[in-house]
């Protein structure tokens, strides 16, 4: 018996969450409002240290879009400089929770109001792309995204550049979406 039995395996799945974890960081990054560079060099020093850590089924171990609104309002708030000294006290606060025992009071909050929360920082980050997708400039504030996309759509209209950006987002979705309804032969690509 070997004394690494499942190396193959994780070392596999390592290639497919790097595959996965890298254009997130860098997509998470630029999202926030900090350049990709730090995107990258996050996603390495958490996957190193997540790695080193006991599991949990609540660890989360890479980029995490949800936190792109609340990194994005740090950034506007206290700039690009001050974001490490806040991520910091945020993780030495959670490491005083967790030795305390107090992150099972966390349970209190509803079901309901974590999912709420989640879809709205979705839909912020889902009226932002589609600023990006028309190739146009997205307002800083999530209701402004979501409030100026009827003028986004007009003013797409008014541009065949545009047009066709939205266009091969769409088909990209559509891609997306139908995959699995495809032949297997297709789906092997």
């Amino acid at each position: 018996m070997t004394k690494f039995p499942y190396l193959r395996q994780d070392f596999l799945a390592s290639i497919v969450v790097f595959l996965v974890a890298v254009p997130l960081c860098i997509g998470v990054a630029v999202a926030s409002g900090v350049p990709a560079e730090l995107g990258l060099i996050t996603g390495i020093v958490g996957g190193l240290v997540t790695g080193l850590m006991r599991g949990s089924s609540l660890q989360v171990s890479g980029p995490a879009a949800g936190m792109t609104v609340l990194v994005f309002e740090a950034v506007s708030e206290f700039g690009v400089a001050s974001l490490g000294v806040i991520v910091l006290m945020a993780g030495l606060l959670q490491l005083a929770m967790g030795f305390l025992g107090i992150g099972r009071w966390f349970r209190a909050i509803s079901v309901s109001v974590v999912e709420g929360m989640l879809c709205g920082i979705g839909l912020v980050i889902i009226a932002g792309q589609i600023y990006a997708a028309a190739g146009l400039k997205a307002p800083e504030t999530g209701i402004g995204k979501i409030a100026g996309l009827p003028g986004a759509f007009a003013d797409a209209l008014d541009s065949t550049e545009a047009l066709i950006s939205l266009a091969i987002g769409a088909g990209t979705i559509a891609v997306i979406v139908l995959w699995k309804k495809l032949p297997k032969a297709v789906q092997s690509v």
